[in-house]
């Protein structure tokens, strides 16, 4: 098994975090957004969407992070981070959506980058748009955690998916120094899951590729 992973992305640290969790060994091969490698044609024929993570498992070639952790749970379903109960599930993926599809996509990379490159923007007015997006989300993530999470994770006393959302979401916010003390439930799961194994072994300092 491959990953095709950059260090600080948040979506390939979501899938970093979901193999140590499933215990599963994988090559790890980097690619740097920010030369712009994933833009390399012969990288773009295995991954249209030109960006991470990509995972190759066999003749199986998978982008998009909750698309790869999906086909994890379906070919590795031990130990599970999707659960098998209907309302459990909905609760699970209603997290992991409101932070990969509220709040990641106006806040990735790339999007920072046409801000500033192409629509001209300045370093504050780019960090006023971060951290607005960021005030958005995480309010949204912490009224769903007060609402239904319970235990010493976002829903019980195990990792699910939206644990996997969750951490690199709050990390990537801290790195852009947002003030995420309004969010205390959140801050506290997150604390929780930088303690245990499996989040240290995904975390960005503990990729080949990482740099300060």
């Amino acid at each position: 098994m491959q990953l095709h992973s950059f260090f600080n992305s948040s979506t390939s640290y979501r899938v970093r975090i979901a193999l140590a969790l499933k215990g599963l060994s994988y090559d790890y091969l980097p690619v740097n957004l920010r030369k712009q490698e994933q833009r390399a044609a012969d990288y773009v024929a295995k991954n249209p969407s030109a960006g991470v993570p990509l995972l190759i498992d066999g003749d199986i070639q998978l982008s998009q992070s909750l698309a790869i952790v999906d086909y994890l749970e379906a070919t590795y379903p031990e130990p599970r981070l999707i659960p098998a109960a209907t309302l459990e599930r909905a609760r699970v993926l209603e997290l992991a959506d409101a932070i990969s599809c509220d709040i990641h996509p106006v806040n990735n990379m790339r999007i920072l980058r046409y801000l500033q490159d192409v629509l001209g923007a300045s370093d504050e007015q780019k960090n006023a748009w971060y951290h607005h997006w960021i005030r958005e989300g995480m309010t949204a993530v912490e009224a769903l955690l007060v609402r239904h999470g319970h235990g010493a994770y976002c829903f019980g006393d195990a990792p699910t998916l939206a644990d996997c959302c969750l951490v690199p979401q709050v990390a990537n916010a801290l790195r852009m120094g947002c003030d995420l003390s309004a969010y205390t439930n959140a801050l506290r799961i997150y604390e929780h899951c930088n303690a245990q194994p499996a989040f240290q072994q995904a975390a960005p300092n503990r990729q080949p590729d990482y740099t300060k």
